[in-house]
């Protein structure tokens, strides 16, 4: 294997096999693991859990993949990944969860998708969720999948799939006396996830239980929690995923009032203008203030290199540095060199690590103090207090243009971000 990253491996072998036009006359393409081996080990190469993760020549090919087998895959123009809903109820309108006092359970520092499933279960969350009571894990970890058949949409109609013993991995598998429960847990924010997550699963269950199966798909970030439950309309369609119900949870007390953002406002100075000419960090261009949020909870954890980042969260390696320079824009991260790894690493400043242990409430009004210690933020949020919707988008290209944050090509790019940010502080308080 070469020292290559996986859109350079990727690029090989798709112009090595001709995939693309394999895909274009048969359909699909068929890839053995040791043929993806010659260039990078395939766990890195076939394994993105968000679709903003797919490597760009995938992306710029209309192209994914899928596991068939424990030693090959099969690629096609699958369409594999379910969007997320956004999140449309307020924080503080969020049913709110008294978690019992465990000297073992931290609700500050919940980093591991385990014990997030720990703390849904312990909190009865799960049972309110679903209904029904006395839910008991009774099984995770890796499995074969056995064999089955499917359907799935594909950018040109449909493809067909045969899967003999491929690997899938359940994060949490509950059963009541009603039905069985598998869960997907996730602890970073993304906007959609791979459908493969709960199909393969479901279809492994459905051979071996009696008892109906619920599908839940669940996200903790920033001490709230996201519940979806999922069906398949179609036994043997990929793509028959309809969603069934969603319900939020929080854990602390999350009432922040307007009176308090504009407090958080008067008393906050200007530290920059951000004019390029005069600023070492780069204006920001990461345009999901949750997943800022969702990078500082991982990073308290540990430091992680771009390469980890971007693994961890489902980036691409230039999101990575995108959201790390969001966070350094706000003084949260920072860059060393950790001597034992022999890398550059990504890790909380003293700043970043006393953010990470406020609660909720105080967490946000920290976060909002250090977003308008930035002029143009100053600026722009009392329009967006006094008028409580956005700014157009004009309004936030001129205020970049006046303090000379970016060069002119990136503008239209980076006002994506600053209409992003904004719109996080827009959900603060509860109305």
């Amino acid at each position: 294997m070469t020292n290559l990253s996986t859109n350079e491996a990727w690029e090989k072998i798709i112009e090595k096999y001709d995939i693309i036009n394999k895909i274009k006359d048969e359909g699909q393409f068929k890839i053995l693991s040791k043929q993806i081996k010659e260039f990078r080990e395939p766990r890195l190469m076939s394994k993105w859990d968000s679709s903003e993760s797919l490597p760009s020549v995938f992306e710029k090919n209309k192209i994914n993949i899928l596991p068939d087998s424990r030693s090959s895959y099969v690629l096609s123009d699958f369409q594999l990944y379910e969007k997320l809903p956004d999140m449309t109820e307020h924080v503080g309108k969020m049913k709110k969860i008294q978690v019992p006092e465990f000297e073992t359970i931290d609700v500050n520092n919940i980093t591991s998708e385990s014990n997030a499933i720990n703390l849904l279960v312990i909190s009865n969350i799960l049972d309110d969720f679903l209904s029904v009571e006395n839910n008991v894990q009774t099984f995770n970890g890796r499995m074969g999948t056995g064999e089955f058949n499917f359907h799935v949409n594909t950018r040109r109609g449909r493809g067909s799939v045969f899967v003999k013993n491929a690997q899938c991995e359940i994060d949490g598998g509950f059963e009541n006396d009603e039905s069985v429960v598998i869960m997907e847990a996730k602890n970073v924010v993304n906007p959609d996830f791979h459908i493969r997550q709960l199909y393969y699963p479901y279809r492994l269950w459905k051979k071996r239980v009696k008892k109906p199966i619920r599908l839940v798909f669940s996200v903790y970030s920033n001490m709230i929690f996201r519940l979806f439950e999922y069906e398949f309309e179609s036994l043997e369609d990929f793509s028959s995923i309809n969603l069934v119900r969603e319900k939020n949870y929080s854990l602390q007390d999350t009432d922040i009032s307007r009176e308090e953002l504009l407090e958080i406002y008067y008393k906050t100075l200007v530290k920059t203008d951000d004019n390029m000419n005069h600023s070492n960090v780069p204006f920001i261009q990461a345009d999901s203030f949750d997943r800022v949020i969702s990078l500082l909870e991982q990073l308290h954890e540990n430091s992680m290199s771009m390469d980890e980042v971007a693994e961890l969260m489902q980036f691409q390696n230039r999101q990575s540095d995108y959201y790390f320079n969001a966070g350094k824009y706000l003084g949260l991260f920072e860059k060393i060199k950790d001597q034992n790894k022999g890398l550059i690493v990504m890790r909380l400043t003293r700043l970043g690590e006393n953010v990470y242990k406020l609660n909720y409430k105080d967490r946000q009004l920290k976060l909002l103090e250090l977003i308008l210690e930035h002029r143009i933020f100053h600026d722009l949020f009392i329009d967006v207090y006094n008028n409580n919707k956005l700014p157009p988008r004009s309004l936030v290209k001129e205020k970049m243009r006046s303090y000379n944050v970016c060069n002119e090509p990136q503008i239209d790019r980076r006002s994506s971000s600053v209409l992003g940010w904004l719109k996080w502080i827009l959900s603060l308080p509860k109305v």
